[in-house]
């Protein structure tokens, strides 16, 4: 029997990859940098609003998915430096800051911890000696509650919701076989079964994450949340779909080479959708406990780094949060070859054709009862 998924299995395998070396997310999270650093403006504009409507003496903050990048750190500080510079202008006092990080419990929390004194030591540079604030981890899945109630005034979170508590159960028979054959997400091929089956899973897990969410926040809280979203109904859009394709595609290319079983390849699936801003909102509006303020869609501008080119730097993207998944599917072993032909199969697909993934920002304010 093909080996199937559970969302405990991927509660318990999914998670970036950790520590600082060449392969890791804290060295390969740059993209997702520029997208949180495009609306920017909007985070900060939100935690400002918030703060000045509510002067809490003690600002609870929590940053969802948030891995184990200096991307972490850098949204901290530009909370702190927004709510501080705010509290000085309006010569209201500053309240301390309490900031909890969550992510999967196999997330490398010990990454950030390390980088803790340093980040306090900054921070005191900034704020006449007196930085008043506390951050802890706080493992789990936020696919349900992770806080006490009415603890959080304001919740973040950043490239996490696009992905599943697990891939669609239905998608395999009583066998164990894919009915995606061929396919790790929706494509043009697969039976349109699956797109249905991948869009429930997502109203379900988006459902319970506002609920899980609405009780941990005080009333008037708000939430700014980005995630990977599509244009339009089509499921297997090319700006949604594309790089999953180019994934199957390197795949195949390890199975021809005979260094991937064909069987392994037609079983693995991505525990991922990319919602449009339809789905999103009727969504918000029928679990009922959050008002939608603000819906951004934007795309990244497309740039290589300078020592490699565009499609390096996306395979090195995609390796950092898919390695743990593709090595307990695959084996350890194939990830050198698979994302060396991924980089060069998007380098030459780009060439062709600007494929430009779309990008949602959300505002999210718990509504008064």
């Amino acid at each position: 029997m093909s080996q199937t998924r559970t969302s405990m299995d991927v509660e318990k395998a999914f998670h970036m990859t950790g520590g600082v070396g060449e392969t890791s997310y804290a060295r390969n999270s740059s993209l997702q940098k520029k997208a949180s650093d495009v609306v920017k403006h909007i985070t900060i504009e939100t935690i400002q609003q918030l703060y000045l409507t509510t002067t809490p003496r003690s600002l609870g903050i929590a940053d969802l998915g948030c891995s184990s990048g200096p991307n972490t750190l850098s949204f901290i500080k530009d909370i702190f430096d927004a709510v501080e510079g705010t509290s000085s202008q309006t010569l209201l006092p500053a309240p301390e800051f309490r900031v909890y990080l969550n992510d999967l419990p196999t997330n490398d929390f010990n990454t950030i911890f390390k980088a803790l004194p340093d980040f306090y030591k900054e921070l005191r540079k900034g704020s006449n000696g007196r930085p008043s604030i506390f951050i802890a981890g706080f493992p789990g899945s936020f696919y349900g509650r992770l806080f006490p109630n009415n603890c959080l005034h304001f919740i973040y979170s950043s490239y996490s919701l696009h992905w599943l508590s697990q891939v669609p159960p239905a998608l395999y028979d009583e066998q164990g076989r894919s009915i995606n054959k061929g396919n790790i997400y929706i494509s043009k091929s697969s039976p349109p079964s699956v797109s249905e089956l991948y869009l429930r899973q997502f109203q379900e897990d988006f459902a319970l994450f506002l609920r899980s969410r609405s009780e941990e926040l005080i009333e008037g809280g708000r939430m700014v949340l980005i995630l990977l979203g599509r244009r339009g109904p089509d499921h297997a859009d090319r700006g949604n779909t594309f790089f999953w394709e180019l994934l199957s595609r390197s795949l195949a290319i390890l199975v021809s080479w005979g260094e991937v079983e064909e069987e392994k390849l037609h079983s693995y699936a991505v525990n991922f959708y990319a919602p449009t801003k339809e789905e999103i909102e009727e969504e918000v509006r029928r679990e009922g406990s959050f008002e939608l303020d603000r819906v951004e869609m934007f795309e990244i501008e497309k740039d290589g780094a300078d020592d490699m080119s565009y499609g390096t730097q996306v395979a090195r993207t995609v390796r950092a949060i898919q390695e743990s998944m593709i090595s307990l599917h695959f084996g350890e072993g194939i990830a050198d070859s698979l994302f060396e032909n991924y980089g060069r199969l998007v380098d030459e697909e780009m060439a062709k054709e600007d494929i430009r993934p779309i990008t949602f920002l959300l505002v999210l304010r718990k509504s008064m009862i």
